[in-house]
């Protein structure tokens, strides 16, 4: 029960995190290139259809069978979950409970105390689980990352939930 996290307070549905499950999560991020790389701002349908098309042009192309260089990718994938450190982005959790419109304030609790961010400030908070590819067991269950890196060295650790003020 120690990796749980709770999201309560002013909201209109208290949600429980496991962080040991984000690593199958398709929203997962690269911590290591996220804060360095140019943020590209996109509608999700256009994504969607970009994929899409991506793979009919491919199936068109290599024929609808699985040729050697899926299979290669697909194990270069798996090696990159193995050993990479990555982050999940804490919007949608956010939005998912849902913040009464009083709702102003956003209080990280840690072991050492309380960190207060902006509601909008925490739409852009990252919340990292894994550190080459281990979950975060000695300082975490996660790491908060500001959107903007400004604490990408000095991310707050030891992180026990969320309460919505």
């Amino acid at each position: 029960m120690d990796n749980i996290i709770l999201i309560s307070g002013n909201v209109k549905f208290p949600i429980t995190l496991d962080p040991g499950v984000w690593i199958f999560d398709d929203r997962r991020i690269d911590l290591t290139t996220y804060f360095t790389s140019e943020k590209e701002i996109s509608e999700t349908t256009e994504d969607y259809t970009k994929a899409i098309s991506k793979h009919w042009d491919r199936e068109i192309m290599e024929g609808a069978i699985f040729p050697p260089t899926l299979k290669t990718e697909k194990k270069y994938e798996k090696e990159k979950v193995l050993t990479g450190t990555f982050g999940i982005p804490f919007k949608p959790f956010l939005k998912n409970a849902e913040p009464h419109e009083s709702a102003e304030m956003v209080i990280i609790h840690t072991n050492e105390g309380e960190v207060e961010v902006p509601i909008m400030e925490a739409y852009e908070l990252i919340l990292g689980f894994s550190d080459n590819g281990k979950p975060l067991l000695t300082d975490g269950p996660v790491h908060v990352y500001f959107g903007d890196g400004s604490n990408q060295k000095n991310p707050i650790k030891h992180v026990k939930g969320f309460t919505i003020k």
